[in-house]
């Protein structure tokens, strides 16, 4: 079993920054990627980063240049800083681990956390 703990939303002004956290635990063998995922609400559930071990990182385009993904290896834990927030950035953000398990790929989620931007 893998667990997700998220932490780090809240409520900023538009223009502002927030740090998302998201630790890890349990049987992490075989990481393939950790990264964010959020949804806006009447939306569906978007990608915005991850990284791939190696410490290789994708971004949506919405987010390029203003987030960015990291890792901690030691802690097992994933960071966001999200700079330049804009309104349309307020969704509940999740967390995902993907494992590779022999041929098969298993996502891992966390409960969400909220962000919300005011204009």
């Amino acid at each position: 079993q893998v667990q997700l703990v998220e932490s780090g939303g809240g409520l900023v002004q538009d223009g502002g920054s927030l740090r998302l956290s998201c630790a890890a635990s349990g049987n992490l063998f075989s990481i393939n990627t950790m990264g964010w995922y959020r949804q806006a609400p009447g939306k569906q559930r978007e990608f915005v980063a991850h990284i791939i071990t190696g410490a290789r990182t994708n971004y949506a385009d919405s987010v390029k240049g203003r987030f960015t993904i990291s890792r901690d290896v030691a802690k097992n834990t994933v960071y966001l800083q999200m700079n330049s927030l804009k309104p349309e950035d307020t969704a509940v953000y999740y967390c995902n681990v993907n494992l590779k398990r022999g041929a098969v790929y298993l996502d891992y989620w966390g409960q969400g956390t909220q962000v919300t931007v005011s204009s």
